[in-house]
């Protein structure tokens, strides 16, 4: 089910959604450089990215452990692997724990990229709306770290980079779920154009992430974690958010 647009207004322009969607864009098409592929663009998500053997170890990849993760397909290289003299870091400067932020606006293609932000807009405006611009940007950007540290729990040996803003995401979704329950959205089932309760759609979505298979190299759990974060703080925070406006009805 692909989410088009929901029936829920808001009484104030979304500039933290519209600017995260254009930062994201920004970095995909200037700094990434998607017609770039290949070793350019490996090279630069082990730069960049988020890794998990980075994050638990405290210190960037070593040279063994790129090595071991590209070409022969390990992507735990990080078991077993000793630093010494001559097994160097291959970007030595990397902040590692800064690389959790980085990882939010990079992505792997554009159906990656797409998805995501039309699943930010959708849903990102009326969270935002409530929240307002400063408490959603820490909600956006936490969510976004708690969904990566889930990740990192599951897989702390990891030598492979996470990208995506699908973690933030989901925390925004999350929290759509208990703030807008009924609000219908126009979504898309394979031909067909519905209007689905919120709480159908993305209940459904949840469940989903479950049976993500880990071969397609989703981090499902990340989804999930993001998620779970994301209801939480609406449940919290719901009796102090600013009201919202009264959702239309679909013609």
């Amino acid at each position: 089910m692909l989410p088009l647009k929901d029936y829920n207004p808001t009484a104030r322009t979304p500039w933290v959604t519209i600017t995260l969607i254009a930062l994201n864009v920004f970095v995909f098409l200037l700094i990434q450089r998607p017609y770039d592929r290949g070793l350019n663009q490996a090279r630069f998500s082990y730069e960049y990215a988020a890794i998990p053997c980075e994050v638990t170890t405290g210190r960037p990849l070593t040279g063994d452990e790129v090595i071991l993760t590209v070409r022969f397909g390990d992507d735990q290289a990080c078991e077993g692997v000793t630093q010494g003299d001559q097994d160097q870091p291959v970007f030595p400067d990397k902040p590692v724990f800064l690389a959790m932020v980085y990882s939010m606006f990079l992505h792997g293609g554009w159906l990656h990229i797409g998805g995501n932000m039309l699943f930010l807009w959708v849903f990102g405006n009326n969270i935002e709306d409530r929240m307002g611009p400063f408490f959603f940007l820490a909600f956006y950007l936490i969510g976004g770290i708690v969904a990566t540290g889930a990740h990192i729990a599951v897989q702390p040996s990891s030598t492979v980079p996470l990208i995506g803003a699908s973690g933030a995401v989901a925390a925004v979704m999350g929290a759509y779920l208990v703030l807008f329950p009924n609000v219908r959205i126009r979504s898309l089932i394979i031909f067909l154009f519905r209007d689905i309760p919120a709480k159908w759609l993305l209940g459904v979505w949840f469940v989903f992430q479950f049976f993500t298979n880990p071969a397609d190299g989703v981090a499902w759990v990340a989804h999930v974690g993001g998620f779970v974060f994301g209801v939480a703080v609406a449940f919290l925070f719901r009796d102090r958010l600013r009201p919202a406006p009264t959702p239309a009805l679909p013609l």
